[in-house]
């Protein structure tokens, strides 16, 4: 389909030229000017070029001048030719359209489809590969460990994990990362609830049946609930206990032996039990790093940018560097200043990601690294990317955050010092009971199979799919009980479709009826419901670089439901099983066959267990 796009955009293009020539125009204008959009009725053509931008360089309204490229283009013997084996152009008012060739152009879409294969959707149509080349390393999830992933974490993982696969679809060689913030205060105050509360009774995740990554959450709570107190008797608060968590951390960077045996043995709790979430989410990485190995690095960077004078020292004795070129004046109209070492020499957030990063492209030499991080902190990456620009990195040219904005529940917003975040493992196992509780009551176990296996995958296409389905930067509300509809645009009506086009193709291969070849399948498929969803089809290539380009789960989410209705439409008004003749059978099954190839591999790219039966 892009392939016939792209001709299109060449006829017209070399038309325009020609026009620019008969009218003595210098042709100032290149092939990137022209956009090729899809008409609003089908009745007007398949593709359509509009031609308001080149009103002024040819002194002529966008109507007239669509009139006159059409004459151009039936007019030149090369033109025509060119134009007669993609279809027919006609002028549209301001549009130059194109109604395509169809039996040509489903033949070249599912012959595509056929051959590739798994590639289907790598490949464009000049046989480039979108990304091949593309060494991108992407940093998502980073987990704190004190406490387990909640749905936070599930929005920025889905995110991570996506994007990672289309990266990969479109060619790019992708390394996924993880960074473990496993010190901190953040850390010391669950630390000190266990020696309050737990340590004494030898308590462990497994004493108490409880996931390590729960009890260690468990723990930070407690400490929040000692801190403050009971409600309405601030007598029972314990303000204390704010610095004796300081403390624990001070004898934490000290190497305390004793601090640092049960530091290690929380951190393993917690970090054991994320594990495992991310194992049933589909979740990995390549490699992890964590905070306590890296929070000193970035210090030898400071001092050697102080040296070049890149940096400077200010009075207090901390160094600092100017960003106001970046972010702007600061409240006061004085320059902005970031700190990057304190006065004592310790170092800051900031710091720690800037000897991360430098050690990340000596670990592995990517071309892009991508932050998936939450759009609160826009502010902290523009002044990152700034400062390693500053250093003379190159590769500080190709950092980009993916920002996201908040989830949350209908209920409101969550905290996690307050308990009142939502678990991870306890949201999908909600979603999961409520999912095998529809596949008992529709009397459903036998037909699936493993009921159990089938409500987890149905959980996690409902979540990782309305996650997903939303421009990333945007805040959302996650709804469970509209994400396991099985109507509408969710991952489980993706689901039902993909297990109904499965269902057809077995009761096909049982009765001995076999897919026709693309050559054939062309010339029956005629209907308009056909040709819609073969259109479709064919955009899958373009989808993938255009998902891939933007780094937006969501234009493949949005791809995927629209090829879902486009098939149900297909299936109501061109009966497969029951159709007219063997041949149209048969074409009509090779195109089912094609909507369950590319069906299954993009609902992999969000992150949507297939499942063939349901």
């Amino acid at each position: 389909m892009n392939g016939i796009k792209e001709e299109f955009k060449k006829i017209v293009f070399d038309a325009l030229l020609i026009f620019a020539k008969e009218k003595g125009i210098e042709a100032d204008f290149d092939a990137a000017k022209i956009a090729v959009e899809t008409p609003p009725k089908p009745e007007l053509g398949d593709a359509g070029i509009p031609l308001f931008v080149f009103a002024k360089p040819f002194r002529a309204a966008p109507a007239l001048l669509s009139k006159e490229i059409v004459r151009i283009i039936f007019e030149g013997e090369d033109l025509s030719v060119r134009a007669k084996k993609i279809g027919e152009v006609l002028a549209a008012g301001p549009y130059v359209n194109l109604k395509m060739n169809k039996a040509g152009a489903v033949k070249a879409i599912l012959s595509k489809i056929d051959e590739e294969g798994k590639n289907y959707g790598t490949i464009g149509s000049d046989g480039s590969v979108p990304l091949a080349g593309h060494k991108i390393m992407i940093e998502f999830s980073s987990p704190n460990t004190n406490k387990p992933l909640h749905l936070g974490h599930m929005r920025n993982d889905a995110l991570g994990e996506s994007v990672s696969r289309i990266l990969a679809k479109a060619g790019a060689e992708v390394y996924k990362v993880d960074l473990i913030n496993n010190r901190g205060i953040h850390i010391c105050k669950s630390m000190l609830a266990y020696k309050l509360f737990h340590e004494k009774n030898g308590d462990t995740p497994e004493s108490l049946g409880m996931k390590g990554d729960h009890f260690v959450g468990q723990c930070y709570v407690e400490f929040d609930r000692y801190l403050k107190g009971e409600k309405d008797k601030p007598e029972t608060a314990h303000p204390e206990a704010q610095e004796q968590a300081e403390e624990m951390l001070r004898k934490w960077e000290a190497g305390d032996e004793e601090t640092r045996k049960l530091w290690k043995m929380m951190n393993d709790w917690t970090f054991n039990g994320v594990m495992e979430t991310y194992k049933r989410t589909g979740v990995s990485f390549d490699q992890f790093y964590f905070e306590s190995e890296t929070y000193l690095k970035g210090k030898d960077e400071i001092q050697k940018g102080l040296e070049k004078g890149v940096f400077f020292r200010a009075e207090d004795g901390s160094v600092r560097v100017d960003v106001t070129e970046v972010v702007g004046k600061g409240r006061d109209g004085e320059d902005h200043e970031k700190v990057l070492l304190r006065k004592d020499g310790t170092s800051v957030y900031i710091t720690q990601d800037i000897g991360t990063a430098i050690s990340r492209h000596s670990d592995w030499a990517f071309n892009e690294l991508v932050y998936v991080v939450a759009t609160e902190q826009n502010f902290h990456f523009k002044v990152l990317f700034y400062i390693l620009k500053k250093l003379g990195f190159d590769w500080a040219n190709k950092l980009y955050h993916l920002a996201y904005g908040l989830v949350n529940l209908p209920s409101g917003r969550m905290k996690s010092r307050e308990g009142t975040v939502v678990d991870a493992d306890d949201l999908i196992d909600s979603l999961h009971a409520d999912a095998l509780k529809a596949i008992k009551e529709k009397g459903r176990e036998e037909e699936v199979g493993n009921a159990d296996e089938v409500a987890e995958k149905v959980a996690l296409a409902a979540l990782h799919y309305y996650l997903l389905q939303v421009s990333p930067v945007k805040d959302m509300v996650f709804n469970p009980e509209e994400s396991l509809s099985f109507n509408g645009n969710t991952g489980p009506y993706l689901q039902y479709m993909g297990a109904r086009i499965a269902s057809i193709l077995r009761k096909a291969e049982n009765e001995g009826s076999l897919p026709a070849s693309p050559e054939y399948a062309s010339e029956s498929l005629k209907a308009g419901e056909e040709w819609d969803l073969i259109k479709r089809l064919g955009e899958y290539p373009e989808t993938v670089a255009r998902a891939a380009e933007n780094k937006d789960p969501s234009v493949m989410a949005n791809y995927l439901y629209d090829l879902a209705k486009l098939f149900s439409k297909f299936y109501q008004q061109c009966p497969i099983m029951n159709a007219e003749d063997a041949d149209l059978k048969a074409a009509r099954l090779a195109l089912a066959k094609a909507t369950l190839q590319v069906l299954k591999d993009a609902m992999n790219l969000v992150l949507v267990p297939f499942l063939n039966k349901m």
